[in-house]
C-alpha cells in the first residue's frame, strides 16, 4: 500500500538526504529528510526505506543544517560592483552554507530608496543569484513618500542611519525624519532597521587618524550606541512600532533593551561575526581590514555579547558583511573605508568561538537560520521541517580549516580572519533540493529574487 507524505505519494521522492546528526526545531536526531519539487516533504527515522527511484545522499555523520539566512549584506551592485557584486557575493554565501541574503539599500549605485531603484537593483541581480536575494529599502530624508510604494514592491523593511553613512547618496536621518519615516512604516506595519549611533556623541569624541586601532576605537564610543539606542525604544514605544538594531557592538545597551522588550517594546537586534570572535586587543596597528562602524570592542564587552545571545537579549547572528576594493583599506584608521567582509566565514567563525564557550550548533542555527528568516517573515526558510524550503548545509564541525583569503569567493581577498585556524568544513550546500556548492566548485545560478511576504 502506497504512504502518502502531505500532498506527496512515497513513490513521487525524488530525493533522500540522510545523517545521523540533522539539526531540526525538535532537536538533532538521526533522520532522513524527503524531498519533492524542492520543498522538505518529511523528517523521517534515519533507518526509513527510501522509496524507489529516488536519489539518496548519505552524509554519514555530517551535519545536516538548515541553509543559513543572512539578513545584512551589502552587494553593492549595481554601481560599485568593483567592491562586490550579486555573483561574487552568492558564490561566497554559497560557499559558506547560506542559502538565502537580504541585501542592503545603500553602496550600489542607485540605493534602494525608490521602486525604481529597486527595480534597477532586481534586474542586475536576476541573472547573477546563486542562492534567494531579497531587499531591504532605505529611508532617508525626503523620501517618506517612497517608503510605502517600495513596502508594496515587495522589500523587507527600510534602513535608516542616524549617523553618517559613509557615502553621500545615502544621508543620515535627524530626528525628526527619524519619527516621519518611523511614523509611516509603523502605519503600514512595517519593519525599520537602524544603524544606532549618535552622531552628537561621535562629533565629540577625538577625531580617528594614524595606524592605531586605540585611537579608532576612542573615535567610536559606547555612549553613541547606548543613546541612539536609548531614543529608538522611546519613539518606537510612542509610535507603537517595529524596530530592529543593527549590528550591536556595544554590552553596555543590552540591559536596556531588555527592558524595553519586557515592556512591551516592539524590538529585535542583531551582532555580527566580527563582535563576537575578534576583540580590540589583538588587532595590530595600521591592520584596517578589522575596521567597522561601530567598532569591534574589548574582550569583556565580547563576554557580555555572548551572554546576551544565551539569554535571548540579542536575536541573531548576521554577517554586515561590507567589502571594498583593496585600495580602500589603507593603513590609516581615520581614511581607510570602514567594513568587514566575512560573508563565506561567519558559519565556522562563529561555530568555534560557540563551542569553545558550550553552546551547541542546535543554538547556531538559532542565530543564524531560524532567527534571521523570522525577522523577516520568511516562514520557508530557516528550519528543516516538512513544508519548509529544502535549503541545507552539510557541516563538518570538527574539521578545521585555516583561512587563505586567495581561496575565497569574495570579490576582493581582504578579510580580517586571514590566518585564523577555523572549526566546521561546509562540506556542501543545498538550494530547494538541488546541490549548489559540493566544497569544490560551485553551480550555475539558481537563486530566486524573494519578496515580503504578504498577509
Amino acid at each position: 500500500m502506497k504512504q502518502r507524505y502531505g500532498r506527496y505519494w512515497v513513490s513521487e521522492i525524488e530525493l533522500v538526504l540522510r545523517s545521523t546528526r540533522v539539526v531540526t526545531p525538535e532537536g538533532t536526531r538521526a533522520a532522513s529528510v524527503t524531498v519533492q519539487d524542492g520543498k522538505i516533504v518529511a523528517v523521517l527515522p534515519h533507518d526509513a526505506e527510501a522509496p524507489a527511484g529516488a536519489r539518496v545522499e548519505d552524509f554519514g555523520d555530517d551535519v545536516l543544517l538548515p541553509g543559513l539566512v543572512d539578513t545584512h549584506v551589502h552587494v553593492n551592485d549595481p554601481g560599485r560592483t568593483e567592491w562586490e557584486g550579486f555573483w561574487t557575493a552568492t558564490r561566497a554565501a554559497a560557499a559558506g552554507g547560506i542559502t538565502t541574503l537580504v541585501d542592503m539599500p545603500l553602496n550600489s549605485l542607485p540605493p534602494t530608496t525608490t521602486v525604481d531603484n529597486l527595480d534597477a537593483k532586481r534586474a542586475v541581480a536576476r541573472s547573477k543569484a546563486h542562492i534567494d536575494v531579497g531587499f531591504w529599502g532605505g529611508a532617508i530624508p525626503g523620501n517618506v513618500k517612497d517608503l510605502r510604494p517600495l513596502h508594496e514592491a515587495g522589500v523587507f523593511g527600510f534602513k535608516c542611519f542616524l549617523s553618517p553613512s559613509g557615502v553621500d547618496e545615502f544621508p543620515q536621518v535627524d530626528q525628526e525624519q527619524l519619527a516621519a519615516a518611523l511614523g509611516e512604516i509603523a502605519a503600514f506595519d512595517g519593519l525599520l532597521i537602524v544603524h544606532a549611533e549618535d552622531p552628537g556623541h561621535l562629533d565629540a569624541a577625538p577625531e580617528p587618524h594614524g595606524p592605531k586601532y586605540a585611537d579608532f576605537l576612542a573615535s567610536r564610543p559606547r555612549v553613541s550606541e547606548n543613546d541612539a539606542i536609548a531614543g529608538l525604544i522611546e519613539l518606537a514605544r510612542k509610535l507603537d512600532a517595529r524596530v530592529h538594531v543593527l549590528h550591536l557592538s556595544s554590552s553596555d545597551a543590552l540591559p536596556t533593551i531588555a527592558a524595553a522588550r519586557a515592556d512591551g517594546v516592539k524590538i529585535t537586534v542583531e551582532t555580527c561575526p566580527h563582535f563576537l570572535t575578534l576583540t580590540a586587543e589583538e588587532i595590530p596597528d595600521g591592520a584596517t581590514e578589522f575596521k567597522c562602524c561601530p567598532p569591534i570592542r574589548e574582550a569583556g564587552n565580547q563576554d557580555a555579547l555572548w551572554q546576551g545571545l544565551a539569554d535571548g537579549t540579542i536575536d541573531c547572528i548576521v554577517s554586515d558583511h561590507s567589502p571594498s576594493t583593496t585600495d580602500l583599506k589603507t593603513p590609516d584608521f581615520g581614511t581607510a573605508w570602514g567594513g568587514i567582509s566575512s560573508l563565506q566565514l561567519g558559519l565556522p567563525a562563529i561555530w568555534t568561538a560557540a563551542r569553545e564557550r558550550g553552546h551547541s550548533l542546535e543554538d547556531v542555527v538559532r542565530w543564524m537560520s531560524a532567527a534571521p528568516a523570522e525577522l523577516v517573515g520568511l516562514g520557508d526558510k530557516g528550519a528543516i521541517a516538512a513544508g519548509r524550503d529544502a535549503d541545507f548545509a552539510v557541516l563538518a564541525p570538527d574539521a578545521t580549516f585555516t583561512v587563505d583569503p586567495a581561496e575565497l569567493q569574495h570579490r576582493n581577498k581582504i578579510t580580517a580572519y586571514a590566518g585564523k585556524t577555523l572549526y566546521g568544513v561546509v562540506r556542501s550546500t543545498w538550494l530547494r533540493g538541488r546541490k549548489i556548492n559540493d566544497g569544490a566548485t560551485l553551480a550555475e545560478p539558481t537563486g530566486e529574487l524573494l519578496e515580503r511576504p504578504r498577509a
